[in-house]
């Protein structure tokens, strides 16, 4: 079997090979396509893959139109939006993702995002502290869960809502049960984003409910653009100066937020999975996987 990894924006040496030793090791033809500058060099590149490894690479209907042995795509990562995941299923074509394997790497971000906010983005001003603060998360997945144990580590009190994990399982980590995403803006000091962008999720987090923080709220997003409303935050943010939103996602809108000088800061781009052992771990996992689907027909992390 020939298995393409097709970055634009490459994997670290050491993911690299990690990936070919596991591939090679399975018996497996490791081709890859690096920097790549136009959708053709990866259309022309697929069509004797049987198996595609990718990062924030789109996999679309042209791309499994050109793929005819495709049997199975990967994405190193924990989204996977940038798979069209109906035009795979026509396809036949299993896409998974890597659950996981960067989470640990965005939980730490979000605690340099969150001391650098409280602490005024370091103008040499005085600051607060997030010991017996509340923080809420929202979204109690394997980021979520990386979150809740860090900020033990920091002395805060924590909080989750999640839809789709039951309230006593998030209890037995340790933390507080909410009832419903509004309760949990209510009573915490700071909320962290991290849910999936889904239809239900796109532009919720919107000025009802990050109005119903309390003052000197802060919101923090390491999840996707899309969940937010930007009109309405911006407006909320007018509206109230006590505020801060901090994210790894910069917003259509960054020149607008912008404006808020010391209640905003975003990356130049998203990095919450950009660590080297966040970048490596991805990879190997995708690599395992797609062995695990051609060996075993496993397919436990499939998303169509």
């Amino acid at each position: 079997m020939k298995v393409l990894v097709a970055t634009e924006k490459p994997f670290a040496a050491a993911a690299v090979e990690g990936i070919r030793k596991e591939i090679e090791a399975a018996g497996h033809e490791l081709a890859l396509l690096e920097k790549y500058t136009e959708k053709q060099q990866l259309l022309d590149a697929v069509k004797d893959a049987d198996a595609l490894i990718i990062r924030s690479d789109k996999v679309d209907a042209e791309v499994l139109d050109a793929a005819k042995q495709l049997k199975i795509v990967v994405r190193a990562g924990a989204g996977y939006d940038n798979i069209d995941l109906s035009a795979a299923t026509a396809h036949n074509v299993v896409a998974e993702n890597t659950p996981g394997q960067n989470a640990n790497a965005v939980a730490e971000l979000v605690f340099g995002l969150l001391v650098f906010a409280v602490r005024q983005f370091y103008n040499g001003k005085a600051g607060t502290e997030l010991k017996d603060k509340k923080l809420g998360i929202l979204a109690f997945g394997n980021v979520g869960r990386n979150v809740a144990r860090i900020a033990k580590g920091f002395g805060m009190d924590v909080y989750a809502f999640d839809a789709y994990c039951p309230a006593e399982v998030i209890e037995k980590a340790g933390v507080h049960a909410v009832e419903n995403q509004e309760a949990l803006f209510e009573q915490c000091d700071v909320v962290s984003l991290h849910i999936p962008a889904t239809p239900e999720t796109k532009q919720s987090i919107n000025y009802a409910l990050v109005g119903k923080m309390k003052k000197g709220g802060i919101l923090v997003n390491t999840a996707r653009k899309e969940v937010i409303n930007e009109p309405e935050l911006l407006k909320l943010m007018e509206e109230r100066q006590d505020l801060k939103f901090v994210t790894d996602i910069m917003p259509d809108q960054h020149a607008d937020f912008a404006k808020f000088e010391g209640r905003y800061f975003s990356t130049p781009k998203k990095m919450g999975a950009q660590t080297a052992e966040a970048n490596t771990n991805a990879g190997i996992a995708a690599a395992k996987q797609i062995n695990a689907f051609f060996k075993d027909g496993d397919t436990r992390f499939k998303v169509n």
